[in-house]
């Protein structure tokens, strides 16, 4: 939810915006397959009953709605989502790295699907355009495994606990689906402060600063 209350902020600004994914695990515990459910898993960390979790599953899934998400705990199938992280790592190379993680996204929250399954991941990458054959390679592999442990570390460096977090121009945190609104008047208000509007045409910003083409 906050990533889509995020790009609908982004929709409103007459500034463009970069947004890189970035790697975070809140449970690298986790097993890959895990046997019991979303409000099992609920209830035993925070104490609650069944019937308590299922409520407040129920009242996510409303929220989602109201930002056109289709959200199914029902379905949620919990399992360790590293090598999910590394596909997204290996996507960005292959300039695919949005696609790859809407698609992982929806495959979880919205389909049920296993995406600590390798066979699964592979289906979704080609989903997304991404030779079947090299992700297969590529999970069987350990390849991106350093990439997704310095996102992390540098998650903790951050000291980034929980997510959704966003982390604005290196420095200004933003922590939680926060209202499309609140999104709008944060971005707006760093672009000001950090003297970043643009509005010449032919120049470009990210994070690391403007590109402006030589005449």
């Amino acid at each position: 939810m906050g990533k889509k209350r995020l790009e609908d902020a982004i929709q409103k600004l007459s500034y463009p915006v970069k947004v890189d994914y970035r790697c975070f695990e809140l449970d690298p515990t986790m097993e890959r397959d895990v046997s019991y459910s979303i409000y099992e898993k609920l209830a035993s960390k925070y104490g609650m009953s069944i019937e308590q979790a299922k409520a407040n599953c129920d009242n996510m899934e409303k929220m989602a709605q109201e930002v056109g998400l289709d959200f199914r705990f029902d379905l949620q199938k919990l399992t360790n989502t590293f090598d999910a992280h590394r596909l997204v790592m290996y996507a960005k190379t292959q300039g695919l790295m949005h696609e790859m993680t809407e698609r992982i996204l929806r495959a979880y929250y919205t389909e049920g699907k296993h995406i600590g399954d390798h066979a699964t991941l592979i289906t979704l990458a080609d989903d997304v355009g991404l030779d079947s054959n090299a992700t297969e390679a590529m999970l069987a592999s350990t390849d991106f495994s350093d990439t997704v442990r310095q996102d992390e570390k540098q998650a903790d460096q951050y000291n980034i606990r929980s997510i959704p977090f966003f982390l604005v121009n290196k420095k200004y945190g933003i922590s939680g689906a926060q209202p499309t609104e609140a999104f709008v008047q944060s971005l707006e208000q760093i672009i000001e402060q950090d003297g970043l509007r643009v509005t010449q045409p032919g120049i470009s910003c990210d994070e690391d600063g403007c590109d402006i083409p030589e005449k």
